[in-house]
């Protein structure tokens, strides 16, 4: 029985080995290059060697270094439930007075551009969560109700002068007007089933907004979109509009790119509190009961007396009313948007920030959100193997944490014995 037990490891080693080989030979040991001549295939083998001989030896020293898992007290437990609330208030003043780290020079303004992306995506991440981590509805479309939210702000800006402010809401309702007429189709569908239904939705508003030209203006996208103003006064260099000052003459103060970074990066910042903040409202209210209970199981939430229809049509509507601000925040920074910006790659990577973590997660999704978006800032050489390395870690999540990397709290009622 041993010996057919170390027959068996060394036979996983030599499979995890062989797989590495064909992964990495073609990814990374091939690369062709653009030369007088033409293409030139340059070929280099010894990071793959490397990357097979480790994967090799770690797979055999793997079953004899895992230990039985440690049964955490009860006393430890309830202080760190004690403390969560404090380390969310830290969490809070951190993200509050960090970005003027700027302004001495200690935080470089990439920095600043990727933290404010990643606002971007904790709103998406939100939304997703509520389809997918409380309701239980697998969604690989939800890039598309990001480019509506978009697409509505930036075509009201274009077309018809709407502020930032005036055209969110309206952004988030047409992502939400979107997300119950993707929900009336696929009422009766669960897992993969919905998961492609949904997946064929993102690809299709993508196509759509890339071949309406007269409208989208095709692959060109729609550019000089209007920055979000600040009471009332616009954070530009210069106003857009006529008589309009700029919060800066109000202030008293020269233009700095630095300054508009900052601010557009508060508006983030106060989206994403906000939204949390409806979420967990939610969540504890009889909608979120009925999520959870969707979620477990359908047949039981019938026979409760609750309506499948209603519960799916309202997890739908708000994760993609979300998005949908997200979307409109998304194109009042970056001045622009294009097709591109909303393929199957952005769902991919919201729902994989729900994933790794921890469905029905709030504080998981904003700490997943955070290390996939400010990671390859610290790790810029690696850029080309990015998503090799997000890939094998959401692999070594699915095994050893598939409840994420800080999982949602069950709620336990004890009865008296």
């Amino acid at each position: 029985m041993r010996e057919t037990t170390k027959t068996k490891i060394l036979k996983d080693a030599f499979i995890a080995a062989a797989v590495t080989a064909i992964l990495t030979v073609p990814m990374i040991g091939m690369r062709l290059n653009v030369e007088s001549t033409g293409l030139v295939l340059h070929k280099n083998f010894l990071w793959p060697a490397i990357a097979t001989v480790v994967v090799f030896v770690a797979r055999l020293i793997l079953p004899f270094v895992l230990i039985p898992k440690i049964s955490i007290p009860t006393a430890w437990t309830q202080k760190a439930a004690d403390y969560k609330k404090w380390w969310m208030r830290a969490f809070i003043v951190l993200a509050l007075v960090w970005p003027f780290a700027l302004l001495t020079g200690w935080v470089g303004g990439s920095m600043l551009t990727a933290m404010t992306m990643a606002m971007i995506y904790i709103l998406l991440a939100l939304g997703l969560n509520i389809v997918v981590g409380y309701a239980g509805l697998l969604d690989l479309g939800h890039a598309a109700f990001y480019a509506i939210g978009a697409y509505t702000y930036a075509l009201l800006n274009a077309y018809f002068g709407f502020g930032f402010w005036q055209a969110l809401p309206l952004a988030g309702l047409s992502a939400a007007l979107f997300g119950i007429l993707l929900g009336f189709p696929v009422l009766r569908l669960r897992g993969d089933y919905l998961a492609i239904v949904t997946l064929g939705f993102g690809e299709i508003i993508r196509i759509l907004l890339n071949n309406w030209d007269s409208l989208t203006h095709g692959p060109d996208g729609i550019n000089n979109v209007s920055k979000p103003t600040l009471f009332g006064f616009e954070i530009t260099k210069r106003a857009r509009v006529e008589d309009a000052s700029t919060l800066w003459q109000a202030l008293g103060i020269d233009y700095n790119n630095v300054y508009q970074q900052i601010v557009l990066y508060f508006i983030g910042f106060l989206l994403v509190v906000i939204v949390a903040f409806v979420i967990n409202r939610l969540v504890k209210m009889p909608i979120g009961r009925a999520w959870e209970a969707l979620r477990e199981d359908e047949i039981a939430c019938r026979s409760l007396a609750l309506n499948p229809t209603i519960i799916k049509l309202t997890a739908f509507s708000l994760g993609s009313m979300f998005a949908g601000f997200a979307g409109a925040f998304y194109a009042a920074f970056l001045g622009s948007v294009t097709p591109s910006s909303f393929e199957f790659i952005e769902s991919a990577i919201i729902l994989s920030i729900v994933v790794l973590g921890g469905m029905g997660s709030q504080r998981g999704v904003v700490l997943a959100a955070l290390a996939l978006t400010l990671l390859p800032e610290f790790a810029r050489g690696f850029a080309e193997y990015r998503m090799l390395v997000f890939g094998a870690v959401m692999v070594l999540m699915m095994i050893w944490r598939p409840q994420g990397l800080w999982p949602a709290s069950r709620r336990r009622v004890e009865l008296p014995s």
